[in-house]
């Protein structure tokens, strides 16, 4: 999601050959200013990080290792804004978080996927239906709540969605939520009557957080909007939204320097799953293209049970997984989102997402193939993949209307797997795959 500047952050890096060389220094400032421009960071922003870069880059030595660390440490500076990361509750529920932002902008798939986002970390959330301005809003909700078991408070009967807010307000609180996400009109421009409607709801219901959700698409524009709306409702946190979309990424720098308001989440696919908490220090490693396992290692403890993975990793060291297995796991891994944002988080890797466009787990041709093998399987041959003979892989080739060879690397891919699968997970299972990452990660200089 960040492959311009990533690009460009190279790019101005490998300026600098020699150490104590002034000449390249200003050779990888200037290519540098380039790319921030054309990555549309405010001009303001980019001229106070330049000089700031330039600054402590002198001060470190000049040399690749100190260029780095120099940007690494200033985006690090404007990302960070005082404010609050992530999701914070209240020390009462429910929790009461206003959703705001222009048509367009992806207000409401962003109120599902935070909704989703919570429950996935065992929170109970209601969401309420108040945009009442746009004709199909209501019904989006409703469908993308049903789709993913998400708690919807409506009124079709009501056409008042201060009235709404406060019947749903009363509902969460009389079930015990934790939190109450309310989807609000959103606007072509700021529209002084709808800023009113908004500011009686944010009165009535006196919200924990007062979301603004911009649009990553559209560059400063959203960054003014961001503003006025700061103006005058007050927010307490951004969520960018297509930020998968938008390989620029100056929107994030201006606004966390423009109007000193945090980012606290961002979009990074389509998918309902495909949303993270905003955390500068890993946000700029990957800019950096050095990865995010952190973040991984978050999102991946949300979809795979603890139990069920230890059977497994049992069953993995006695080379017991079997095809149930993969399938299971297979269900449970593509929750994780696109295999770009997967890959974006992984040292080494990172370089490779780009490669892969709008490809994700869930939707691929691949897996929709290894799923149709799976499928054509009898029980016995599930539990026991050694049985498969060159017989029993055509009828499967048949039944999934595949090519055998399609089913012969199908197999060689699941015996691999399965053999690197048994290697990590031994006593030095750690060890080995940091070594392996370690070897291929070769995108910056350390």
């Amino acid at each position: 999601m960040f492959d311009v500047l990533t690009d460009s952050f190279k790019s101005a890096i490998n300026k600098i050959r020699f150490s104590d060389d002034e000449k390249a220094l200003k050779n990888a400032l200037e290519t540098l200013k380039k790319s921030l421009l054309k990555a549309d960071v405010y001009h303001k922003v980019t001229k106070d990080l330049l000089l700031s870069v330039e600054t402590d880059t002198k001060r470190y030595g000049i040399g690749q290792k100190q260029f780095l660390r120099a940007i690494k440490e200033n985006l690090t500076k404007i990302l960070t804004v005082e404010g609050n990361q992530g999701f914070v509750f209240a020390s009462k529920p429910p929790t009461v978080a206003l959703m705001m932002g222009l048509q367009g902008s992806g207000k409401t798939t962003t109120a599902v996927k935070l909704a989703l986002y919570l429950k996935l970390r065992k929170k109970k959330v209601l969401a309420a239906a108040c945009d009442m301005q746009r004709v199909a809003a209501v019904e989006q909700l409703k469908q993308l709540c049903a789709a993913n078991e998400i708690d919807l408070y409506f009124n079709d009967k009501e056409t008042s969605p201060l009235k709404i807010a406060k019947e749903a307000l009363k509902k969460a609180k009389e079930e015990f939520y934790d939190v109450l996400l309310v989807d609000t009109a959103g606007r072509l421009a700021i529209d002084e009557e709808l800023m009113e409607e908004l500011s009686q709801i944010k009165n009535a219901l006196n919200p924990h957080e007062q979301f603004y959700v911009a649009d990553s698409m559209s560059g400063q524009d959203a960054v003014k909007s961001a503003q006025k709306f700061h103006e005058k409702i007050e927010i307490t946190g951004v969520i960018l939204s297509k930020y998968d979309g938008d390989s620029k990424g100056g929107i994030a720098l201006g606004i966390a320097s423009q109007i000193g308001v945090p980012l606290r989440f961002v979009g990074v696919g389509e998918k309902v799953h495909d949303i993270e908490s905003f955390i500068p220090e890993r946000i700029v490693n990957r800019l950096m293209g050095e990865g995010d396992l952190a973040t991984l290692a978050e999102k991946t403890t949300t979809v795979i049970d603890e139990k069920e993975a230890k059977v497994i990793t049992k069953k993995i060291q006695k080379g017991e997984f079997n095809f149930n297995d993969f399938l299971s796991q297979l269900e449970s891994v593509k929750k994780l989102g696109s295999m770009k944002s997967l890959l974006g988080m992984i040292p080494g890797l990172s370089s490779m997402a780009g490669q892969l466009g709008d490809m994700d787990l869930e939707n691929s041709s691949e897996i929709k193939r290894t799923k149709a093998m799976i499928a054509s399987m009898t029980l016995k041959e599930r539990l026991n993949p050694s049985i498969l003979n060159n017989s029993r892989k055509r009828r499967i080739a048949q039944g999934a209307g595949l090519s055998q060879i399609d089913v012969n690397r199908f197999f060689k891919q699941f015996e691999h797997a399965s053999k690197l699968a048994k290697k990590f997970s031994g006593k030095n299972g750690m060890a080995n795959l940091h070594s392996m990452l370690q070897a291929q990660n070769r995108t910056f200089p350390r």
